[in-house]
């Protein structure tokens, strides 16, 4: 394969990952993410450590603020133990009511308290079986670990990738990070100003560009019919334009307005509404919708800034069949060119 492509997976029955991880070996595709949606990603990933050998395994993202850091690092150890090596620890502050709400925990200031916990899961999978570790007197976490230890890791360290949305997360991934998973929203004016957000951050933090690891994911419908690609992927930009915490970036690109309508017919249930909110342009800005040749040099415009790309067919309002057709196409367009 020309390029190094991540695939997007959630969970499914057992007999289900072992034919699609070997689908993927085959191809010969990067890694697998697998989302903390309505589950946990460290299951999913531990049947395919057990299904693969050569893919890396990257939550993508774990919630960082809905486990303890300790259950964060040990979850990442043993997995890595499992891979043989091969686990990429995605954490994510993800949206306040997922987290207030849902799992009933502090959502805070999110950009530190993500800096909190990447810091104390850092320190805990590479000390916690050295007896080095002490207290950890943070604002979100007070631990005692001095009578903690751990197994000694298979691996010095594993790499912890930061998600951003907008550009606070950008400038902590390149200070403290491994990688950067750029959001799936993320248009081509945003992912060349993060690049050089990206550049400065790690600059100043003294690191260099080729240590960091930038993945980008989009969306991706591709069709003869450039209207019909747009259509089908309207559904997935209306969604997350319907997060009401996103509002500011869509606004930031002079959405802001259908942003706002579609957040409001969500509140309301009303999907037709949600969907007429967005504009043929909006969906273009976000997701790469229109033909192959459209999609080829939206692609290509990323790998100049991307060491991975995370290519996902649309995934909400559409059938399972339509899916399916764009996944196909996809694979036939990128992974086997």
């Amino acid at each position: 394969m020309k390029h190094e492509y991540w695939e997007m997976v959630q969970a499914m029955p057992a007999a289900e990952i072992a034919v699609l991880m070997k689908r993927f070996e085959d191809l010969g595709l990067y890694g697998v993410w697998v989302p903390q949606l309505h589950s946990p990603p460290f299951p999913t990933l531990a049947a395919m450590a057990m299904a693969t050998t050569r893919l890396k395994l990257g939550s993508g993202i774990a919630l960082a603020f809905t486990r303890s850091p300790m259950e964060t690092a040990l979850s990442a150890l043993d997995l890595d133990r499992i891979s043989g090596g091969r686990v990429v620890l995605g954490l994510g502050t993800g949206v306040r009511t997922w987290n207030e709400n849902i799992h009933g925990i502090v959502y805070g200031k999110p950009v530190a308290h993500l800096r909190e916990v990447v810091n104390a899961v850092r320190a805990i999978m590479g000390k916690g079986h050295s007896g080095e570790l002490g207290r950890i007197d943070g604002e979100y976490h007070k631990l005692d670990l001095r009578a903690f230890r751990a197994r000694k890791p298979v691996r010095a360290s594993i790499p912890i990738y930061l998600p951003a949305l907008f550009r606070n997360t950008v400038v902590v991934a390149g200070q403290i990070a491994d990688g950067l998973m750029g959001h799936p929203v993320w248009s081509l004016s945003k992912i060349e100003e993060y690049d050089r957000t990206l550049a400065d951050s790690l600059a100043s933090s003294g690191r260099a560009r080729s240590s960091f690891h930038v993945n980008l994911w989009n969306y991706v419908a591709m069709a003869r019919d450039r209207k019909q690609a747009i259509d089908d992927m309207r559904g997935t930009v209306a969604f997350y334009a319907s997060v009401a915490q996103y509002e500011k970036y869509y606004t930031d690109h002079g959405f802001g307005a259908a942003a706002r309508a579609a957040a409001e017919a969500a509140a309301r249930g009303d999907t037709t509404a949600m969907l007429r909110a967005i504009p043929d342009e909006m969906v273009t800005t976000f997701a790469i919708a229109g033909t192959l040749d459209e999609a080829r040099e939206r692609v290509d415009n990323m790998w100049r800034y991307a060491d991975s790309l995370t290519l996902s067919p649309p995934q909400y309002f559409l059938s399972a069949a339509r899916l399916s057709q764009y996944r196909t196409a996809i694979v036939d367009v990128f992974y086997e060119a």
